[in-house]
């Protein structure tokens, strides 16, 4: 029987401050609970921190537990624990960074059933979802970091686009736009032209001349992704590395 998760609809602000390392979390807490269990990972030993963290909240706590199903009851209680790290680690950034690849070595290898991946990741109709990148994990998880800037993706499942954007506050922001294409749990894709934007000056629209309805394959760039659901995704590049994301509120601009 393949995982599926259940978890309560969180919004998140796009937005991290710099200064403090802090995503900002709108409206729900989710009570994260850490595990002792240890995990090997390529001779390295790693073992979740249980020091509880709490973030600050917009409005009042609740509590909306996250729900992992599996046939083998170890992978369940395993997967449920890494997830739950995430998405401590989404909300504060804080979580050790040993903790958090460990966590994402756990949920790849529970091969997660991704049949219900691209409706959660791209919503139902336009203009689809975002998702704040948090954390990115080198080859074999050997060295990973939080991510410092702002970079927020859009997925639209209805209309197969993709958005790829790094946005600076006043600075300004720069966006790839384009196309991709689903199968299993493999999203290849395109990008198709850049946006720029300084200060108050209008965007710059840049073409980047690909071929017109060319479906993405996987000699273009892809994920590989191992998690979604309502809060948090998983996946891995082309060139090998994994992330993860938190889903936000969008922030891309006209």
């Amino acid at each position: 029987m393949g995982l599926q998760a259940a978890a309560t609809t969180s919004y998140w602000s796009c937005f991290h401050s710099s200064s403090h390392s802090t995503t900002y979390l709108k409206p729900q807490n989710l009570p994260l609970k850490t595990p002792s269990r240890k995990y090997i990972i390529h001779h390295h030993a790693f073992k979740f921190n249980t020091t509880k963290t709490r973030a600050s909240l917009d409005e009042k706590d609740q509590t909306a537990p996250t729900t992992v199903f599996v046939q083998d009851e170890l992978p369940n209680r395993e997967t449920e624990e890494g997830v739950k790290v995430l998405k401590n680690a989404a909300r504060t950034r804080k979580v050790a960074t040993k903790e958090v690849l460990s966590a994402l070595y756990v949920i790849e290898k529970a091969k997660i059933d991704p049949s219900g991946f691209l409706d959660t990741l791209g919503g139902s109709k336009s203009p689809g979802r975002t998702w704040m990148l948090i954390f990115t994990a080198e080859k074999r998880y050997e060295s990973g970091r939080y991510f410092p800037l702002t970079a927020v993706q859009r997925f639209d499942a209805a209309g197969r686009k993709i958005e790829n954007g790094v946005f600076l506050g006043p600075i300004g922001f720069l966006t790839f736009e384009g196309r991709f294409s689903w199968k299993n749990r493999v999203l290849a894709f395109i990008f198709e032209r850049i946006r720029i934007k300084f200060g108050l000056l209008n965007p710059l629209e840049i073409s980047l001349g690909q071929k017109i309805g060319r479906e993405p394959n996987t000699k273009d760039p892809f994920f590989v992704w191992f998690y979604v659901d309502e809060e948090i995704a998983v996946a891995r590049g082309k060139s090998g590395g994994t992330a993860f994301w938190v889903r936000c509120h969008q922030v891309f601009m006209s």
